[in-house]
């Protein structure tokens, strides 16, 4: 599946419809807040959150940012891998 990055969110189209999304919000310059996760329920439980937060993760490695956790699927994320610690506030 193609990841796709619009305005503060990378997104899954299917038919020119959204079907998983992980959103984001700028805190201020080195700082971006993961403030919401869908997935379709057709697609849960096939690690499609998971390809979106590494995703988000990367962009903020990309660019020198930490990432806030505020989205529960993101918070439970953050907390369970230590994967994500260099990125996390």
């Amino acid at each position: 599946m193609d990841i796709k990055h619009g305005d503060n969110f990378f997104f899954i189209e299917k038919n020119g419809e959204t079907i998983a999304k992980i959103s984001y919000q700028f805190e201020n310059d080195d700082i971006i807040i993961a403030n919401s996760t869908y997935v379709d329920p057709s697609l849960r439980g096939q690690g499609i959150a998971k390809k979106l937060l590494d995703r988000l993760v990367e962009y903020a490695r990309e660019n020198n940012l930490k990432i806030r956790p505020l989205c529960s699927y993101v918070v439970d994320a953050f907390e369970r891998n230590g994967q994500y610690d260099d990125v996390k506030v």
